[in-house]
């Protein structure tokens, strides 16, 4: 396979621009179809470059996709480039929904490696430009994923504002209106881990919740924040664990929930140990 790459990377180079394209396009076929790692997608950016310099830009952009499709399974850096690189010619020539389509691939792809800062960074691109194309669903899925991984890295305030932003949307949407507990729920948690055993934060943004939507009070949602704010309050950690154990034998607490949750417990247990050995 490498001999059969480097013979026809040397006949191709030496053929006319349109000849050259109409080659490559072949070649990568070939490759597609014997072997899809990094020689194919080697193969899928000189076909990029052949589009560029005949100025077929769209062709161009979903070369580098398709380079970033092969690189994928063995090199995720050079993968990422070739989406960034299809990113610029979309922009370029204005399909900025196809733009944004890419811009989540990559931060999928960072998140598939935990890099979460960086994958914070392209969801952020993505939920623009989604958003600058009135797709406001995609550009929301994007604003969950931000919020969720700003509040893993402690980024507690940026997590609240989207979770709460996105609930004021769904509130007037007949669709997405049952989701409002749910975002609000995440922005309460965040409150609680943000406020490290003050209460007054996660109590004004209680009432501030009930002003959004009233019937939010008789949910289970708010009885579980209200009930760690009181045992917060009284420095409870049975309290907590209590509240915690009845909402989750109602309605399981996922992984995200359950790690935050956590954090509060801790700092709780680390407030009751710190009054015990002043007494």
């Amino acid at each position: 396979m490498v001999s059969f790459y480097w013979k026809t990377t040397k006949m191709i180079n030496s053929l006319s621009i349109h000849k050259f394209c109409a080659s490559v396009c072949w070649f990568t076929y070939l490759y597609d179809i014997s072997y899809s790692g990094d020689q194919a997608g080697s193969t899928y950016v000189k076909r990029a470059n052949c589009h560029i310099k005949a100025d077929s830009k769209h062709e161009a952009a979903n070369a580098y996709a398709d380079a970033a499709h092969c690189y994928k399974k063995t090199n995720t850096k050079e993968s990422i480039s070739c989406l960034e690189q299809a990113v610029n010619v979309f922009m370029e020539i204005g399909r900025l929904s196809m733009a944004a389509r890419y811009y989540k691939e990559i931060a999928e792809l960072c998140e598939s490696d935990q890099n979460f800062e960086l994958a914070i960074v392209y969801y952020e691109r993505a939920a623009d430009l989604f958003q600058s194309e009135e797709v406001t669903s995609t550009a929301n899925q994007c604003r969950q994923k931000i919020a969720h991984f700003a509040a893993q890295l402690e980024q507690y305030q940026k997590a609240i504002e989207i979770y709460e932003d996105i609930a004021r949307q769904s509130l007037n949407n007949n669709l997405l209106k049952y989701g409002v507990k749910g975002h609000l729920l995440n922005a309460g948690i965040c409150q609680l881990c943000k406020g490290k055993g003050d209460t007054i934060a996660i109590n004004n943004a209680l009432e501030h919740y009930q002003d959004l939507d009233p019937t939010f009070s008789g949910s289970r949602e708010y009885r579980l924040l209200a009930d760690i704010a009181d045992a917060i309050d009284q420095e409870d950690v049975a309290k907590f664990t209590d509240a915690v154990k009845e909402f989750d034998s109602m309605t399981q607490l996922d992984a995200w929930k359950t790690t935050l949750l956590l954090r509060v417990k801790d700092a709780l247990k680390a407030k009751e140990l710190e009054e015990d050995d002043l007494t």
